[in-house]
């Protein structure tokens, strides 16, 4: 991801908001059969991850995992949903967008860093980092946060087209601006066209998920049977006055139960 100045303004309360958001939140760092580690912001239930740190400051955590140099990462895409899912609602952007984007830019590893210099989970270059407040990309929850940010800011800045966010993203806001598109360079094209792929995907699982959970959540079909017809004498009124009937209520299937990405 390159960027450029276009986006400047971030306050120091901003700033001090974001570090202390990281801190205050809890830090595992778990060591993969691999060799490979992650760090995530929750326990891991996994027998083949072995947990190397737990703490409540996130000091320290991506010196811990990027000093192990390693280059591919084998961890599960689901390990950062809730990381992901956090970041989407405090700064009004897609999840599915967001994990997207984790899946091209490092598929998932927290410790990948580009030929450019753009490390962590999305990416981030270090200026874009410290724009954000991040002071360690490589603690997922800095570079998840500071890459979310950008993302809404980029939203901003291009009325939410998502195209143009992802060109952004990736050449730096000035280049889509310059060229009034999408910049002709080969690398940024190609990377366009992988992330929308993959948010489509993403929206579909989720939208799938959606109605599974919509699905279950359906009370089952009661039949009530018919009272016998009476023919004696009608019953004296009650104490309570008149007798509402009970109607079953069924779930509109038109609106779907939110689910966790």
């Amino acid at each position: 991801m390159r960027t450029t100045g276009v986006i400047r303004i971030i306050t120091g309360i901003l700033l001090l908001g974001g570090l202390a958001t990281s801190a205050q939140a809890d830090i595992f760092v778990y060591q993969l059969p691999g060799g490979a580690r992650i760090v995530t912001d929750h326990p891991l239930n996994n027998r083949d991850y072995r947990l190397v740190r737990h703490s409540r400051d996130s000091k320290g955590a991506g010196a811990l995992v990027s000093g192990r140099k390693i280059q591919n990462a084998v961890t599960d895409p689901n390990t950062y949903d809730r990381l992901i899912r956090r970041n989407a609602t405090q700064h009004q952007v897609d999840p599915a967008l967001i994990k997207a984007v984790m899946h091209i830019e490092s598929a998932f590893n927290p410790h990948a860093v580009s030929d450019k210099g753009a490390q962590g989970l999305m990416q981030v270059m270090p200026e874009t980092g410290q724009r954000y407040g991040a002071v360690d990309l490589f603690d997922p929850v800095q570079n998840v946060r500071a890459a979310s940010l950008y993302l809404k800011d980029l939203q901003k800045l291009f009325k939410n087209n998502t195209r143009l966010v992802l060109a952004a993203y990736n050449a730096g806001e000035n280049a889509v601006l310059r060229y009034k598109g999408i910049p002709p360079y080969d690398e940024t094209q190609g990377y366009v066209r992988k992330v929308m792929k993959m948010h489509r995907e993403y929206q579909a699982r989720e939208k799938a998920g959606m109605k599974l959970a919509s699905a279950t959540a359906k009370p089952a079909s009661t039949s009530v049977p018919e009272a016998p017809a009476v023919s004696a004498a009608p019953l004296p009124p009650s104490r309570h006055g008149s007798v509402v009937p009970v109607a079953v209520v069924q779930q509109d299937s038109g609106s779907p139960v939110e689910k966790n990405l």
